[in-house]
């Protein structure tokens, strides 16, 4: 656009940047299936791209969107979260100091450990939001990821982005924010000093629970994340293109689904706060939450889709419910617009740090009374 007028976020998505087909003027984006491109005479590529695997114009599409709404300076796209994640790792030199968070995705934290026992990293796993735990597991010119989680899978744990990326920087690290739960709808990493942003675009950012991806965003195109190029096409870690359609598709009503979805999980999450068969309710948006405070400055329009709760009568009590709901699928998954119940303990199974009765909502875009409705009856004795 000329002049001053600068699109706000939610008409970047819809319009998906409002980029139109060059040749037939489709205002919808289009599948670029084409894993070659040919060379010009000289052996040059005149269309700009070599090989899929290196570069495709319908994942580059999804990417600069992505990017814009992250306000970075880079994005990529991967075959899985877990793919994402990993490739962001595997940049480490043998011996190199990675911190973690005690709340975050399992699998990447089961992972991080195998690393760590084989001596391929050195690792330390500190408490969500605590800084001077950060800071003492900190290693000055060994440190190079610090990995935070926020709000943290499964138990909604609020990490200050910006504390810990000052302290992390001083000690020569890069801080690594894997805004799965967030999107950049709610909270925008970079923004508070983290130098990557992580996502499983499997979740909210595609939306709809027909697509397995994963993002990289980088605050500057530095070696780093030069490398993470590199390292994509090597490793053959890319997304294809028709999942990169779909998940360009979902985006487009990003900012329709994050803030309903966010909307009804507090609402829920108030209603189980106050029900007598219920213990305990990590959400961040309650005023209860011990990170609601640091959320609500680092988050904005609404606190996210995710919330988990235990039921008074232990993993019995849990169990019970997760079977008894009708509306919430018993599924492992989170961000679709189906909502979602997970007895989570007995997922992750020995040496989970989760709670034995914790049971973890992802809340979707349903009428919130007929959500609240299916919680009130499963749990009714």
């Amino acid at each position: 656009m000329s002049g001053d007028f600068r699109e706000r976020p939610e008409t970047l998505a819809a319009q998906a940047l409002g980029w139109v087909e060059p040749a037939t003027r489709s205002v919808v984006p289009a599948i670029y299936p084409s894993t070659l491109y040919e060379r010009a005479p000289d052996g040059s590529y005149p269309g700009g791209h070599t090989y899929t695997r290196d570069e495709n114009p319908t994942y580059e599409q999804a990417e600069s969107l992505l990017n814009r709404l992250e306000g970075g300076d880079g994005a990529l796209l991967f075959g899985s979260g877990m793919a994402a994640a990993t490739t962001v790792f595997e940049t480490l030199d043998v011996g190199d100091h990675v911190v973690a968070p005690e709340q975050m995705y399992w699998t990447l934290q089961r992972w991080l450990e195998e690393l760590a026992a084989r001596g391929r990293i050195a690792l330390d796993i500190v408490p969500n939001g605590d800084l001077a735990a950060l800071e003492a597991a900190l290693r000055p010119g060994r440190t190079k990821i610090v990995w935070i989680e926020t709000p943290a899978n499964p138990g909604a744990a609020i990490t200050d982005i910006a504390e810990v990326s000052e302290a992390a920087h001083v000690a020569g690290a890069r801080v690594v924010a894997d805004s799965t739960v967030s999107t950049p709808v709610l909270c925008r990493p970079l923004e508070h000093g983290a130098d990557l942003v992580v996502h499983s675009a499997t979740k909210q950012l595609n939306g709809h629970a027909d697509v397995l991806a994963g993002a990289v965003v980088t605050a500057r195109r530095d070696a780093l994340w030069e490398r993470l190029v590199h390292d994509r096409a090597y490793r053959g870690a890319v997304l294809g293109p028709f999942e990169a359609w779909l998940l360009l598709r979902g985006m487009r009503t990003l900012f329709l689904r994050v803030p309903r979805s966010a909307d009804s999980a507090l609402r829920i999450a108030g209603r189980l706060a106050s029900h007598p068969a219920v213990r305990d309710v990590r959400y961040p948006g309650l005023p209860s939450h011990p990170g609601h405070a640091v959320a609500a400055r680092q988050m904005s329009g609404g606190f996210g889709m995710l919330l988990s709760f235990r039921p008074r009568g232990g993993a019995a009590a849990a169990k019970r419910v997760a079977g008894a709901l009708r509306l919430f699928r018993n599924a492992t998954s989170l961000g679709g617009v189906e909502s979602l119940v997970e007895h989570r303990a007995p997922v992750e199974g020995p040496g989970t740090r989760v709670p034995a009765d914790l049971l973890r909502l992802s809340i979707g875009i349903e009428a919130v009374e007929d959500l609240l409705e299916d919680l009130d009856r499963s749990l009714a004795p």
